[in-house]
């Protein structure tokens, strides 16, 4: 092990000024993440100068013929913090041969969203808060928790200090450290209230940065529990019964709402949200109706809410935005295993593109 060790800290500068490129990209399910190594000649510091790249997209589920290959797109770069020195991890999106975006690119339209005049002007700030839970490998069960059996009762796992309330911690700390080395704009972390369930917050980052901070977040979490033999769940409810589900909220704020008076324009954004509910509840993430119960601080998946400093609504204002006449709104209805690509652009969509041609019940006429 001592030799492996080695090899993989070899300090590459000294012999090539080659560096290594880890293409990142979101598989056919929509969940999962893919990635391969290639050697470019040199230091990038501009995503326009990297190559586009293919794969057989027909191995992930992205195209029904066997063998079509799918064309990478590099969109962002981050520094490597498994590799170190100059090498970068590549956060790409998936094309056709023809230039065409493939169906599961969700970050095609998104962009198109974020770079409209009318939302590039609101200057849309995101906050997303991941829940994750970790599994033991070989049994599928939270981690911490006994075989076959249950831990004590929610309470003293939220926030917890010490070995029989935290379990995790050094997989969540390795998180934090590796993701600011990469150039993540993570704000905070903390152990949650299921036990062997961890959270930690990207932003407030501008537009479809956000979503590409979070998904390369979540490929370095990925890397980190491979490494500890744990596995990452981004289930909404992981454990059935009185438990809680894990989310992703979704903070959100636009110029007008951060102004002066900002809160006039955070209850238009409420009632949008409202009429819009049920479109974006079929794009929050899998499983949500588990976890939306009305129950463990949320509101009911066929019910929409809002409320100052309400955990149990479906959109919720501090008490700091409310006292201030101005800020964000929380958004608590993604599930973990949201798509941001598809949140942050719907969010934005519906509240800064939207149009009156709408029913009451929240679809198009």
């Amino acid at each position: 092990m001592s030799l492996l060790h080695n090899l993989l800290t070899l300090d590459l500068s000294a012999s090539t000024d080659k560096i290594i490129a880890e293409y990142i990209w979101i598989g056919g399910s929509g969940r999962e993440l893919r990635s391969k190594a290639r050697t470019l000649p040199g230091t990038v510091s501009d995503v326009r100068e990297l190559p586009k790249w293919s794969f057989d997209g027909s191995s992930t589920d992205q195209v029904s013929k066997h063998g079509v290959e799918v064309i990478l797109h590099p969109q962002a770069i981050f520094r490597d913090p498994f590799r170190g020195e100059s090498n970068i991890l590549v956060m790409c999106d998936t094309y056709s041969p023809e230039g065409d975006p493939i169906p599961s690119n969700k970050r095609f339209h998104a962009a198109e969203v974020f770079n409209h005049p009318a939302v590039v002007a609101e200057e849309p700030w995101f906050g997303i808060e991941q829940e994750y839970t970790l599994l033991q490998k070989d049994h599928n069960w939270p981690l911490g928790w006994p075989l076959g059996g249950f831990p004590g009762p929610q309470g003293p796992y939220y926030c917890g200090v010490g070995a029989n309330k935290a379990f995790g911690r050094d997989i969540s700390d390795a998180h934090y450290k590796a993701s600011l080395y990469a150039g993540i704009n993570i704000c905070g972390t903390n152990a949650e209230v299921m036990p062997g369930q961890w959270e930690f917050q990207i932003g407030p980052t501008i537009g479809i940065a956000a979503s590409d901070e979070l998904w390369v977040a979540r490929y370095i979490l990925e890397r980190i529990t491979e490494v500890a033999g744990v596995i990452l769940s981004l289930d909404a409810k992981p454990v059935q019964g009185d438990w809680n589900g894990a989310g992703a909220h979704t903070n959100f704020s636009t110029k007008s709402m951060r102004s002066d008076g900002g809160i006039k324009e955070i209850k238009k954004a409420i009632e949008k949200l409202a009429l819009w509910h049920k479109d974006h509840m079929s794009v929050y993430g899998d499983d949500n109706e588990k976890r939306l119960t009305g129950l463990h601080e949320t509101a009911h998946i066929d019910t929409f809410s809002w409320g100052v400093a309400n955990r149990n609504a479906s959109i919720r204002i501090s008490r700091d935005t409310e006292k201030e006449g101005k800020g964000y709104l929380e958004d608590r209805r993604p599930a973990s295993s949201m798509d941001p690509y598809l949140v942050t652009s719907m969010i934005t969509e519906t509240t800064i593109l939207w149009n009156s041609s709408l029913e009451p019940n929240g679809t198009k006429e």
